[in-house]
């Protein structure tokens, strides 16, 4: 009435889309839960809310404002998700760095982004003392201590130690409402050719994504779900995509969340054994480490779901985790989109077809999730026949792409061209509306005329029991312009010869199923394969070496 009075009548709460309203049901439904950091801390969602009060307090102490950058440099941890959530919920930028690219490509980056405070786990310090001269715009160092770290010798001036900042801090923080296109986090693409570029998301882009990944993920009957009962593991790394988005989503349903510091494959078969973990999402290269980790033989993953993302999922890795008993199935996306744009989910019905039908379908790229106009164009932005056959350029529109690259604006508007961001990736699409990407435009072979699917040629390969892993190159020929070659891993005393991957992928071509040309060349058998920071295979890298 006193408004009313003085001529202010109420007005409804506008509620913009802001990362704080994604705490508003796990703090109300699952304060209890647990959030567990290797087998070192346990805390609680109601614990969770307290340190994200005292980071933010702390963070202010040392000058943090809106618009402000603090930067990370830390293991999958605890500690990450407080950031995730406190240092955006402030109106500052969170940037995660990748701490697997080179001293100067990470001193790039920080300088890029105009980062103010920097986080640093025990672990980077040698990293960061060895670039700290070169750091612009970082005014203030905040050292991220655990038990069983160990310090080098360093001359960085830490302003305080996480955990002590914290104690010191109070729990309560008043995050204020500002508008939903507030910048909120930046981080770096991991491309193997040029200085890395600035990706960067709003809050409504964060919360848009959070809601429908949450929905897509919830929509199937049975199967490549994820719900409330689940328990949440992240094998993407955190400073990568907000980890595909999914600890926000597994914040929101208040599930229990297990994060395991570096990735150290007998200690993420012990957590996933000991801690009961139901869904988590990698590349294939970190699945296959974990399919071969000692201790894995023994332990029982049949109710583990996994996303494969990053690169095709080949169809030998997808059969050898269906027999262990995980449900595992392909996702699409990039860096650029936030990442999630498609996944592979099995359809109503599924139990009816037989496996291989199974695994076609789940080493698929999927369907779009809501919300996701995808198209598959020719050069000149035509779209192409949905038949399975035509291929073109995947392009999209999402209300959760970036917008550009920071600070970079003619590689935005080549990512934009058309009005459709351009991924880079080759593929074609079924009757069905089911994704199939073929290859990158970079590593597509063109053999005979022909667009041969490096892609398509490693999953076949997979497929031959004595094989690992495997990658497919082209290197140029004077015949045919390229020729694949196959660079294969093999199994522990397996007993293969070139000849016999030859006829494997031969019989193949005999049926029909890929061209004459898709037959590698050369077939050379390797100890290991150069992987990117983020475990997908560095074609680049070994286009260089075996050329």
């Amino acid at each position: 009435m006193q408004d009313a009075v003085q001529g202010q009548m109420p007005s409804a709460y506008a509620y913009p889309l802001l990362i704080k309203h994604l705490l508003h049901t796990p703090f109300a439904q699952a304060p209890n839960q647990e959030i567990v950091y290797r087998d070192q801390v346990r805390i609680t969602y109601r614990d969770l809310q307290e340190r994200i009060g005292r980071l933010a307090n702390g963070l202010e102490g040392l000058g943090v404002r809106h618009g402000s950058t603090v930067a990370v440099m830390d293991w999958d941890s605890h500690r990450y998700l407080e950031c995730y959530f406190a240092v955006p919920m402030m109106g500052a930028v969170l940037q995660t760095v990748n701490v697997r690219l080179s001293p100067a490509e990470i001193v790039y980056t920080i300088n890029h982004a105009g980062a103010d405070v920097l986080f640093v786990h025990t672990d980077f310090l040698p990293v960061v003392e060895s670039i700290r001269d070169q750091l612009e715009t970082v005014r203030t160092f905040v050292w991220i201590d655990e038990p069983g770290s160990e310090a080098c010798a360093h001359t960085i001036e830490f302003a305080t130690e996480y955990e002590a900042m914290l104690a010191a801090s109070a729990t309560h923080y008043d995050f204020p409402d500002f508008d939903e296109n507030t910048r909120a986090t930046t981080f770096y693409t991991t491309g193997t050719t040029g200085l890395p570029k600035g990706v960067y998301f709003s809050h409504r882009q964060l919360v848009l994504h959070t809601v429908t990944l949450m929905a897509a993920l919830a929509s199937p009957m049975s199967g490549q779900r994820f719900h409330r009962g689940d328990v949440y593991m992240p094998l993407t790394p955190m400073f990568h995509v907000h980890a595909w988005g999914m600890p926000y989503i597994a914040t929101v349903l208040g599930v229990k969340q297990v994060y395991p510091g570096r990735y150290v494959p007998d200690r993420l078969v012990k957590l996933v054994r000991d801690e009961g973990v139901t869904f988590s999402h990698c590349v294939s290269t970190i699945l296959h480490m974990l399919l071969n980790a000692p201790g894995a033989d023994s332990a029982d993953f049949s109710r583990w779901k996994i996303i494969i993302g990053g690169g095709a999922l080949p169809h030998g890795i997808a059969r050898d985790a269906l027999a262990r008993g995980i449900d595992v199935f392909g996702g699409y996306g990039m860096s650029e989109t936030c990442p999630v744009l498609s996944l592979a989910q099995l359809p109503p019905g599924h139990e009816a077809l037989d496996t291989d039908e199974q695994v076609r379908l789940r080493c698929k790229t999927g369907l779009p999730i809501p919300l996701v106009d995808m198209r598959i164009v020719d050069a000149e932005m035509n779209d192409v026949a949905h038949d399975g056959h035509a291929y073109g350029e995947i392009v999209a529109r999402a209300p959760w792409l970036t917008q550009g690259y920071f600070n970079n604006p003619d590689a935005s508007a080549q990512l934009w061209e058309g009005g459709y961001l351009h991924t880079q990736d080759i593929a074609n699409i079924d009757a069905t509306g089911n994704l199939q990407i073929t290859d990158r435009i970079k590593d597509v072979i063109k053999s005979g005329g022909e667009w041969v699917s490096s892609l398509e040629i490693e999953s076949l390969i997979s497929l031959h029991e004595g094989v690992s892993e495997v990658a497919v190159i082209g290197i140029k020929d004077e015949k045919w312009g390229e020729r694949p070659v196959a660079l294969v891993v093999l199994k522990a005393g397996a007993q293969v010869t070139e000849d016999d991957i030859k006829r494997h992928v031969l019989q193949f071509s005999q049926t029909g199923r890929i061209s004459k040309y898709a037959v590698p060349q050369i077939v050379r058998f390797v100890g290991a394969l150069q992987k990117t920071s983020v475990g997908k295979m560095n074609k680049k890298w070994l286009r260089e070496q075996f050329a």
